[in-house]
């Protein structure tokens, strides 16, 4: 179930994702004034949203389109995302059993790493 469009991911916008074989994918998305804090840069708090969303289709996915949910999201802020900048998000399924998808991601902007996440979904 692609979940970039629905619920919470209305007021979020046009994050786009795409399989690119079994078990890596990818998302993106671009910075607008929304999603920026006081300092002028991407939020976190928008980084962690897209990451959880990018990578929780991933798990759907591997999970056989099962229904999945978050257990545990690391993120590192490594660079700052900017104002109308392209965020891409790189994510590879690292291991799927039975009950739990185990997930890395790196999200970049224009030539540079803006954060790496790893994270654990529960298969519902």
């Amino acid at each position: 179930m692609d979940e970039t469009k629905k619920g919470f991911m209305q007021n979020i916008g046009d994050l786009s994702f795409k399989k690119i074989d079994e078990t890596n994918f990818e998302f993106s998305i671009v910075v607008l004034e929304k999603f920026l804090n006081t300092g002028g840069i991407a939020h976190g708090g928008f980084i962690a949203t897209i990451a959880d969303t990018g990578m929780g289709n991933a798990a759907h996915i591997a999970a056989g389109n099962k229904r999945c949910v978050t257990i545990n999201l690391d993120i590192k802020f490594i660079s700052a995302g900017k104002l109308n900048e392209k965020l891409t998000g790189k994510v590879k399924v690292s291991k799927k059993t039975r009950t739990l998808v185990f997930i890395s991601s790196e999200i970049y902007g224009s030539e540079k790493i803006v954060a790496t996440c790893a994270g654990i979904w529960k298969i519902l």
